[in-house]
């Protein structure tokens, strides 16, 4: 019996190592000849002892991955493991092969956005084909300027009691961890616009936001799972620890997400929708009907939900953040940019700036924009192609993993200079912007799929930033260092301090 059990365990392992041989033959007889940087790649681990490097992907990778693009300016291979390769993409006349794409799909059930599936279900972020085409379609209206524009009020309320929060710091002569609160303020703000749904999530008094912290927990952790291939089966994944710390963050976010729907849904039943000048984003997703009066699913529902919540706060969290600290850094753009918006401000009737009003705000805007290309708020995006590709000499074959480098992207020297590290907002000047290729600069990707909510989350952008430097000069906490963390969206690993001196 024993010798039955030696010999049978021994065939599987013997078919299990065969059919890992075959396949990272497969893969390499694949991209045979493909740029990559074979000096900085381990023989079994790829190049992962740079995405995880210390443990975690942060300055060291970024570094790497610039550096390889200096090299390799269209694309370059990242070899996840022996097996596993990915066609990172990181110029404009490559990666709009894909973007522009009329059905794009992501990569979505056999790779990374399958370990999101979780938390964020087939929502737009995901899901791919018909389901992603119906969704878009059935949440356009939710996009339209007629409903963004009371929204303008909101981020002025929610902005105001962010003032207050780097008040009490200022106040004790304490650098603010800006990041948190920031975070706290577009949480405030995606729920009272698109959900119609108040709390007290800037309250300083609760030390921290559950929310917030568990949305960050979720997408570093989903982060790290994409690096680790041994973490790619769900039967091991979820019977590990941090498995089941993931499953139990993402049971917190949906309890979230189900009861603010189950609060709508009760409001909705008690209200007269014709007397409300306009539905906003919940509205829709509850009253939304295809042409044969087909509703959206209530985890269709909830998927979307959750989507917004994560995507509608946390890369704009991301982006304000950063973009903040790098007027810190710059005080003569930070000047420039106070000087701009006092003077809007005082041409303004009611002395508060006004939807109208933000497109005047012409330097802030470049610098805003500057700020999401020089830190990407979403470093990369992922695609599958469904069709081959031909990049230079090299043809990517149907169903490979593509990654959208937006970071790179942003740093191609061929693109950008070679000061494509330092902060220059007349980079998007009216007249360098018409020179510019459509797709050299994508914070919010491109093509079909580009972010739905980008008017949304520019306005809110402009607003808060405003709010902040007409009662605050930012300056560097230079005691606290900062990093960038790769996760969802671009952090920062400790957070990042600032001092606010009031104006």
């Amino acid at each position: 019996m024993a010798d039955i059990f030696i010999l049978g365990a021994s065939t599987i392992l013997v078919l299990v190592i065969t059919h890992l041989l075959i396949k990272i033959i497969k893969v390499k007889y694949t991209f045979w000849g493909f740029p990559e940087s074979i000096y900085d790649k381990h023989w079994l681990l790829g190049h992962l002892p740079h995405i995880r490097h210390q443990g975690y992907l942060g300055q060291h990778f970024l570094d790497k991955i610039i550096e390889w693009t200096e090299k390799y300016p269209t694309m370059f291979l990242l070899w996840i493991g022996p097996a596993t390769a990915r066609v990172v993409l990181n110029h404009p006349d490559s990666l709009k092969q894909i973007l522009r794409t009329a059905d794009p799909k992501p990569v979505g059930y056999g790779q990374a956005y399958r370990h999101g599936i979780p938390w964020l279900g087939e929502g737009l972020l995901i899901a791919g084909g018909a389901k992603w085409k119906r969704s878009r379609r059935l949440l356009t209206p939710a996009f339209h300027f007629d409903i963004l524009k009371p929204y303008v009020k909101v981020y002025k309320t929610c902005a105001d009691q962010l003032v207050k929060n780097i008040q009490t710091f200022a106040d004790r002569k304490e650098s603010a961890e800006v990041f948190g609160l920031v975070s706290g303020c577009t949480l405030d703000i995606i729920l009272q616009c698109a959900f119609s749904y108040e709390t007290d999530c800037q309250n300083l008094l609760r030390n921290d936001n559950r929310y917030v912290t568990t949305v960050y927990e979720i997408a570093t952790e989903w982060t790290r799972r994409n690096t680790c291939p041994w973490l790619y089966s769900d039967l091991f994944y979820f019977n590990t620890k941090m498995g089941k710390q993931f499953k139990s963050h993402c049971d917190y976010v949906h309890t979230v997400a189900d009861d603010i729907i189950a609060k709508r849904r009760r409001a909705l039943e008690d209200a007269d929708l014709s007397e409300r000048k306009y539905l906003d984003f919940l509205d829709i997703l509850l009253t939304a009907k295809d042409g044969d009066g087909q509703g959206m699913s209530i985890e269709d529902i909830r998927s979307e939900v959750d989507t917004f919540l994560f995507e509608g706060h946390d890369t704009t969290a991301s982006a304000i953040s950063w973009i903040l600290y790098s007027l810190a850094e710059h005080p003569e753009h930070q000047m420039k940019c106070q000087e701009e918006i006092d003077r809007v401000v005082s041409e303004t009737e009611s002395g508060e700036l006004e939807w109208n009003d933000l497109d005047r705000l012409e330097y802030l805007t470049q610098c805003i924009k500057e700020g999401m290309r020089l830190h990407s708020p979403v470093p990369g995006i992922l695609r599958e192609n469904q069709a081959p590709i031909k990049v230079d000499n090299h043809v990517i074959p149907t169903g490979s993993c593509l990654t959208i480098s937006i970071y790179c992207l942003h740093h191609n020297p061929t693109v950008w200079g070679q000061d494509h590290m330092d902060f220059r907002p007349e980079r998007f000047s009216k007249e360098n912007v018409r020179k510019m290729d459509p797709f050299a600069y994508c914070p919010f990707s491109a093509g079909p799929r580009n972010c739905i909510g980008q008017n949304f989350a520019m306005a809110e952008e402009k607003m808060v930033l405003a709010t902040l430097l007409q009662r605050f000069t930012f300056s560097v906490d230079k005691t606290h260092m900062v990093e960038k963390l790769l996760a969802a969206v671009m952090r920062a690993r400790n957070g990042i301090k600032l001092f606010a001196s009031p104006r």
